[in-house]
């Protein structure tokens, strides 16, 4: 450029990008729940905590998929993918580092056995698994420790969550609940929609 000419600004839209070995899962219809739809306004106070709350509403209602004596499995409310898991302790504890001995061992085993169940009732080609330890880290809801349970197939970051900002869910929540409550090893599901006795009052047992 001769010093005759304008500078003029090139919009960085019209450059094609750096390609990179990244895959990249794009979840746009999370963008209610990122706006603070359905958030506790004090994170801290276990009375509006949606983890704490689940347990003391109904199977169905709180789209719980199994209780076990320290911990439980929850359908995501805003899934990542079709299927998405949250394995959550009954304690309002914000670190996994605050989590006792017998509550690390069930969550670990509530995870194994998610994975078992959802492979053999939806078939995933993989998983992405953790937890988002702090706001910085990307958690939700920081304050009640939550481990992600996430299918995967071939093609689920498609163009239509990239392009047209939808994200194809192909089957209901309340529908995918019951099909893994069914699927769970050893579960007392009855027709209310409810696991046994036992485990309902050892939930309760859980967050005193």
């Amino acid at each position: 450029m001769s010093s005759a000419e304008t500078p003029r600004l090139e919009d960085a839209r019209d450059f094609a990008g750096v390609l990179d070995d990244t895959q990249r899962l794009w979840t746009p219809h999370r963008m209610a729940y990122i706006d603070g739809q359905d958030k506790p306004e004090d994170p801290h106070d276990g009375a509006q905590c949606p983890f704490c709350a689940g347990p003391r509403r109904s199977d169905e209602d709180a789209l719980i998929v199994h209780r076990g004596y320290r911990a439980f499995v929850i359908l995501n409310l805003y899934p990542y993918n079709s299927g998405h898991l949250l394995v959550c302790p009954y304690r309002h504890v914000a670190d996994y580092t605050e989590l006792d001995e017998e509550e690390v061992l069930e969550v670990a085993e509530l995870t194994r056995t998610a994975m078992r169940m959802v492979r053999e009732v939806s078939n995933p080609a993989g998983f992405n698994l953790g937890m988002n330890q702090g706001e910085v880290a990307g958690a939700g809801i920081a304050a009640h420790l939550h481990q992600h349970v996430v299918p995967r197939w071939a093609g689920d970051a498609n163009f239509l969550p990239i392009i047209g900002r939808t994200k194809a869910l192909p089957i209901l929540l309340a529908d995918t609940r019951r099909l893994y409550a069914e699927a769970w090893p050893g579960s007392g599901v009855d027709a209310e929609g409810q696991h046994d006795a036992e485990a309902g009052k050892s939930a309760e047992a859980g967050q005193a």
